[in-house]
């Protein structure tokens, strides 16, 4: 097991323990002010009972949602720190820094790899203070669920800029989703300290364990529709999005903070 892989289970075992209420008031409250929280839209940091409730917390305010039918939305709150066009299969992390779209989604969904080139992409980094669940950015079919093991390196700018292909490397899930006929990917992607990435639909899914097997789930009759929850990860950490080519029209988000619910692409 790699060392940030046995980092991540210590701190997730941390995290989901329920400590006496005041300690754990403490513990919220300190968080919430060291990595400025908003909670507007959240209930107060004392009501959870651990800082796993913390960091996957639900809103209570029902957010704006451009329900338009042409229109993808984002499925995260996050920073958008790279999107565009594909060059063949290639995407990057990073400027400068390139990775294989054949490699980030695996063998197992080669049918399609000629569809996703000279397509578009964009990468989502969830901070630590970010809400941590992620939804579906359009009305979609499901067709595969694909659990690749990895690495748990820090996905934020500093690792961005100096670890090659660390999508790659990292643990991550990749779900194949269908719309109107043509093919996204949606890649969810561990790091540091995410003791879990979970998928509301499918609970065989079990990330940071010691195991090097992939594993893959095909559905027949899954659809769900826009802005659904799929599921959250247990701390930051980074969606990366991909559609075939001639799919979608990206919106000019480079750098820009964007919240779930907001118009990233249009079809």
């Amino acid at each position: 097991m790699h060392i940030t892989n046995l980092l991540s289970q210590y701190f997730g075992k941390f995290a989901k323990k329920e400590f006496p209420r005041p300690i754990q008031e403490l513990i919220n409250g300190s968080y919430t002010k060291f990595m400025k929280l908003d909670l507007k839209e959240f209930k107060s940091s004392k009501h959870y009972k651990s800082l796993n409730e913390l960091f996957t917390r639900d809103l209570i305010i029902k957010r704006e949602i451009d329900s338009s039918k042409d229109i993808f939305i984002s499925p995260t709150d996050s920073l958008i720190t790279e999107c565009g066009k594909l060059k063949n299969d290639t995407a990057l992390q990073i400027k400068g820094m390139e990775y294989s779209v054949e490699e980030l989604l695996t063998y197992y969904c080669r049918d399609n790899f000629s569809k996703v080139e000279n397509g578009d992409f964009m990468n989502f980094y969830l901070s630590p203070k970010d809400y941590h669940r992620y939804h579906a950015p359009v009305d979609f079919k499901l067709k595969k669920l694909i659990h690749i093991p990895g690495k748990l390196y820090p996905v934020n700018l500093k690792y961005l800029n100096k670890e090659v292909e660390l999508f790659v490397q990292n643990e991550r899930v990749v779900l194949e989703c269908e719309k109107d006929g043509k093919i996204f990917y949606m890649v969810f992607v561990g790091a540091l300290n995410v003791g879990q990435m979970v998928f509301e639909f499918e609970p065989r899914v079990e990330t940071n364990k010691d195991t090097k097997e992939i594993k893959v789930y095909t559905y027949e009759n899954i659809e769900i529709s826009k802005a659904d929850c799929l599921g959250y990860f247990k701390m930051g950490s980074t969606v990366v999005m991909i559609w075939e080519k001639d799919f979608v029209v990206l919106e000019d988000l480079l750098n820009k903070n964007v919240k779930f619910g907001q118009k990233i692409a249009k079809y």
